[in-house]
């Protein structure tokens, strides 16, 4: 077990990492889903030993190991720019951890292969890193990272550099092959979309705070507060500020839905309303939908899907569509709502109370 215990890195008078609590069970995939500086990397180097906290502590399976250098550590890390031996083979490369560490030949060559034939790198094995794809190169990092047998393996945006087909492929394995070890692993992440295809637990970050931890579905699907929900939204999600009135929310003094049953906690007064671009359609999918009048800004088609960018009062939505909408700018169109999945904040920014279900 991993814990960190009122954990905290300052830089300077700035915080990097705000005094954080957080435990991380072995046997476990945890990833770290937030933008671009919101501290993922500064939380792993922390973990890894790689930083010693300005305060508060670190510990491992009970013990203290804060002020424990990375290398006394049984740690694994593979980054987004892989790094591997030029010079060795595939098989010497992923060898090269337990070579150091003094392990049999025999050991070492069976842990290979297992490790080849699981990430498929066994027809690859006398090939150096220089002949082999991106793909395989990431792949040869990760092999060499398993084969260690660590008992945290920390991944820093492992998959970014390589193209969509490999990263879906490695997505879709990471998993299984993390099932088969009982280290702990983190993943960092910028993307919500690979939080929740690998699923396991997810601590949502932002400007150095876990603005949530818990199983990834759950923080998906019940977010606790806006940061969370924002962070854990792609593309963006939608927002209107209303009142809600005997049952009803109102915009500008005029009735635009009725209150869902999931929101009927929600008091009297100023709410914000939160919805994903999926949950609003050009037809109505269900009975709970909510017909409103949008005028189109942008239509942005991808091929099976389009991106309708509209403007609803003074507020702009973006609406996920499946098939071809190309519509005019400064149409107006209907759009629907699935009031299902509505989502209310309060003025502090706290959820009031979370979709009941959402997809």
């Amino acid at each position: 077990m991993l814990e960190l215990r009122n954990a905290a890195k300052m830089v300077g008078a700035d915080y990097h990492i705000y005094p954080t609590d957080l435990v991380l069970e072995r046997g476990t995939l945890n990833v770290l889903l937030g933008p671009t500086l919101s501290g993922k990397t500064s939380l792993m180097r922390l973990m890894a030993g790689l930083d010693r906290p300005t305060a508060g502590s670190i510990h491992f399976d009970g013990a203290d190991v804060t002020g424990m250098p990375v290398q006394k550590r049984n740690v694994a890390m593979v980054y987004q720019q892989f790094i591997n031996y030029p010079a060795l083979t595939v098989y010497e490369n992923i060898a090269s951890p337990m070579r150091i560490s003094g392990k049999d030949a025999a050991t070492i060559d069976r842990e290979v292969r297992k490790a080849a034939e699981l990430l498929k790198l066994t027809p690859y094995l006398d090939r150096t890193p220089l002949n082999l794809s991106g793909g395989q190169q990431q792949r040869t990092a990760l092999a060499r990272a398993l084969v260690k047998n660590a008992s945290l393996v920390l991944m820093d945006e492992p998959l970014a550099n390589l193209d969509y087909k490999l990263r879906e492929e490695l997505r879709q394995e990471l998993p299984r092959i993390f099932a088969q070890s009982g280290a702990i692993f983190v993943y960092a992440t910028t993307e919500p979309s690979e939080a929740l295809l690998l699923g396991g637990n997810t601590a949502a970050l932002n400007e150095g705070r876990i603005t949530q931890f818990g199983p990834t579905i759950e923080v998906y699907r019940n977010p606790l507060d806006l940061t969370t929900a924002k962070t854990f939204a792609d593309p963006p999600l939608n927002f209107i500020d209303l009142i809600k009135s005997e049952g009803n929310f109102l915009h500008e003094g005029a009735v635009i839905f009725a209150v869902p049953l999931h929101l009927q906690n929600v008091p009297d007064g100023p709410a914000t309303i939160a919805f994903h671009p999926h949950h609003l359609a050009p037809t109505a999918q269900t009975a709970d939908s909510a017909r409103l009048t949008a005028r189109t800004q942008i239509s942005e088609i991808t091929g099976s899907e389009s991106f309708l960018h509209l403007q609803f009062a003074d507020t702009r939505w973006v609406m996920l569509a499946h098939g071809i909408h190309n519509i005019d700018p400064d149409t107006d169109i209907s759009v629907f709502i699935d009031t299902r999945h509505l989502m209310a904040f309060g003025a502090d920014g706290r959820a009031i109370t979370t979709a009941r279900q959402r997809g």
